[in-house]
């Protein structure tokens, strides 16, 4: 009997880090946090950096959704190429964006030293690269469009890519210096421990039952029957927010991923380079901190959990046989496969801000491929709200847009 477990890779490496009570009483707050995955523990950081008396609540154990089954590939390219993004919302804010993403790599390498966290922040570079010739054209138009923009990338050719990374059917691709991966259940478990010896209040097993949206303050009821009032309410809840806003603002996708034994072979041309592909939808990989290989793709349209967790074992296979056909010199041998749902926008940037149905109330969700690094750029927006103050990226993030 082949048994394979479901559970995130993350999730059982790490285990139960810290557990919090359920809240037992009626409490006041200035704001109050939805969510205590990656996004959550980020503005939660911000917001008791910035003196507010904040209290961060999770329906389940901390960290125990998507942040747990994320890959946590850093990358400041957005799903949607830059050239493409420039031609739907501008040039300017298409390389702001971009900009952004790529600053908030820096930014995240700086709070884990910040934390001392022990998620494994290692920075990498990232290879973009073409799946066909045809691809590869349209690949070099986004090579071209970074370029101009001044981020720091190179074009590196179908033969130099199986030198340097002894990877074979592939073309062309752009090779980034900018990238890293982490430990994104570990990071959130860890600022959540940072900020809780500095005065933040976490409550898991607590779920938000009934809002009430005041003229100055919000009213939550919790599942045990205690209200919450604060001045604020942020909600980062990720795709689950699709149960809270009732409108057709994002698509909901089922992803795959599978981790492999600790390597016997030598993987050390992999270590400091994050891969992915221009195929649709595309695949993604890197290795981790012990030594093992990381593979993720195969998407495809979240229809419900029973049917995305039926599947599993077949997307593991498929994630299997191009393992083999790009890597085909690795003994990969499966360890871990899971799946997860996650969030994707038609211009592949979040959603961050005010929406006009939810009075006192932001939102942060990173939908997308790199929605850790929008997380982070999501606790200067945030910051800046709060106080009443502009951010340039507003408009392009903003609800509605």
């Amino acid at each position: 009997m082949d048994l394979k477990t479901s559970e995130p890779f993350w999730l059982v490496k790490n285990g139960i880090i810290n557990s919090y009570p359920s809240l037992r009483e009626d409490i006041e707050t200035d704001i109050l946090i939805i969510g205590s995955g990656i996004t959550g523990s980020l503005i939660a950081h911000q917001c008791i950096a910035d003196g507010y008396d904040t209290v961060v609540i999770d329906k389940r154990e901390v960290a125990q959704g998507s942040t747990s089954a994320t890959t946590s590939m850093l990358q400041y390219e957005i799903d949607v190429p830059l050239y493409k993004l420039s031609e739907m919302i501008g040039k300017n804010g298409a390389t702001e964006s971009y900009r952004a993403c790529y600053r908030s790599i820096d930014d995240l390498e700086n709070i884990s030293q910040e934390i001392s966290s022990e998620c494994g922040f290692k920075k990498k570079e990232s290879l973009y690269f073409a799946v066909s010739r045809k691809d590869e054209m349209e690949l070099k138009k986004e090579f071209s469009a970074r370029k101009e923009a001044g981020f720091p990338v190179l074009w590196i050719e179908q033969k130099e890519i199986e030198q340097k990374y002894q990877m074979y059917n592939t073309y062309g691709g752009i090779l980034s210096r900018q990238g890293g991966s982490i430990d994104a259940f570990r990071l959130a478990h860890d600022l959540l421990a940072y900020n809780h010896k500095r005065g933040l209040k976490i409550f898991d097993k607590t779920a938000l039952n009934k809002v009430r949206y005041g003229k100055n303050e919000v009213k939550v009821e919790t599942n045990y029957g205690n209200i919450i009032s604060a001045k604020r309410l942020i909600y980062c809840t990720g795709f689950e927010t699709t149960e809270i806003i009732k409108e057709n603002f994002v698509n909901l996708i089922s992803t795959f991923a599978i981790v492999g034994e600790v390597s016997k072979s030598d993987i050390a041309q992999l270590t400091d380079t994050l891969f992915w592909n221009t195929a649709n939808p595309y695949m993604y990989m890197r290795t981790t901190d012990d030594n093992r290989l990381l593979i993720g793709g195969e998407d495809e349209k979240f229809s419900n959990a029973t049917r995305r967790d039926a599947i599993l074992h077949k997307k593991a296979k498929a994630l299997e046989n191009y393992l083999k056909r790009i890597l085909p010199k690795n003994e990969f041998r499966t360890d871990f496969a899971w799946a997860g749902t996650f969030g994707s926008t038609a211009d592949g940037l979040p959603y961050i801000g005010r929406h006009p149905k939810f009075p006192n109330s932001l939102f942060v969700l990173g939908f997308g491929g790199n929605g850790i690094t929008f997380s982070v750029i999501g606790m200067g927006m945030i910051s800046k709200m709060l106080k009443g103050e502009p951010h340039p990226l507003e408009e392009y993030f903003k609800f509605k847009r």
